[in-house]
This record gives C-alpha cells, sequence and structure tokens, in this order.
C-alpha cells in the first residue's frame, strides 16, 4: 500500500498545560453564536489578547499537556480551524477535543513539545510522524497517523468524507 505525504509547515505559537476549550474559545463568544469564523476571530483571547493579530495562516498552536480539556463543545476546534491553524501540537490531548478535532479534519499532533519556542518554524509530516524544528535541525517524533485518518483531514474531516466515499474505504 502506497504511504500518503501530507506534510505542514508553519510558525509556533507555544502556549502551556491545562489549555482548556474556554481559553480556546471563550463562553462569551461561544454561547452567542455557531458562527466558527466568528468564533475564530477571538481565538486563545483570554491567554494572549494579541493572538489574533500575529497568528497568519497555516501557523500552528504549540502546547504543553492536557491540551482541550474542558468542555466537550466542537466550537474549540473548529474556531482553530477557522482561524486558519495548520495544526495543534501538544505533548498530550484530552480525548474529546483530539477526536473532534479529528471529526472536522483538524490535524493534531501529540508529540513532546519541550525543545518548540514561539516563532520557531515547523515542519510536520503528519503521515511519518516527523516534526521538524527548521532553525537547529531537529527532528521530534509523534505517532503518525492511520491512512484512513489522513483521509478524513485530507477532506476537511467525517462528514465530507462520508458525502465523498459514501462509507468507510476498504482497504
Amino acid at each position: 500500500m502506497k504511504q500518503k505525504k501530507k506534510v505542514l509547515r508553519g510558525y509556533a505559537h507555544k502556549f502551556g498545560d491545562d489549555i482548556n476549550t474556554d481559553y480556546i474559545i471563550s463562553g462569551r463568544y461561544k454561547f452567542k453564536t455557531l458562527d466558527s469564523r466568528e468564533l475564530a476571530k477571538h481565538l486563545l483571547e483570554d491567554i494572549d489578547p494579541d493572538f489574533n493579530k500575529r497568528k497568519a495562516s497555516g501557523d500552528l498552536i504549540v502546547a504543553g499537556e492536557n491540551f482541550g480539556c474542558g468542555s466537550s463543545r466542537e466550537q474549540a476546534p473548529l474556531a482553530i480551524k477557522y482561524a486558519g491553524i495548520g495544526a495543534v501540537l501538544a505533548k498530550s490531548f484530552a480525548r474529546i477535543f483530539y477526536r473532534n478535532a479529528i471529526n472536522i479534519g483538524l490535524p493534531i499532533v501529540q508529540t513532546n513539545t519541550e525543545k518548540i519556542e514561539s516563532g520557531d518554524e515547523l515542519e510536520i509530516d503528519l503521515a511519518s510522524g516527523e516534526v521538524h524544528v527548521i532553525k537547529n535541525n531537529l527532528c521530534l517524533k509523534a505517532e503518525p497517523f492511520p491512512s484512513f485518518i489522513l483521509d478524513i483531514i485530507e477532506v476537511g474531516g467525517l462528514i465530507e468524507y462520508f458525502k465523498k466515499y459514501g462509507g468507510w474505504k476498504i482497504r
């Protein structure tokens, strides 16, 4: 079976441990609208009020342990996706956040993020599980995504996957 190659490149914006879904998108917004584009304008503003001004399309959120803890609402990963973030890298993810992210096609990478600093340019190969920190030629290992997860991410999420394939593709 041919292995897919899905490579992302962007600049790191680093946050700490236990970034919960209310930090990702504050309740004062997620209870007013379901518009993901509107929510994206307020991404992480309770932790970093200038984040939305600094980030660029394709940039990467890097965090410590337990990213996405808190409520199970999909608004948090949707706000990240619609803000143009290319992927989230963290030491660990809350299980429901992880599943919600994959379901909407947001790449999330579990790896040791200690040696990544804000502003580092990163290249991530989702198929091989390699995360390269460009400035110091450091290669971090992550668990590579299985082919079917890459397919889900590539088409934009689980709903789009089923629209495209009409069910699970048989390998």
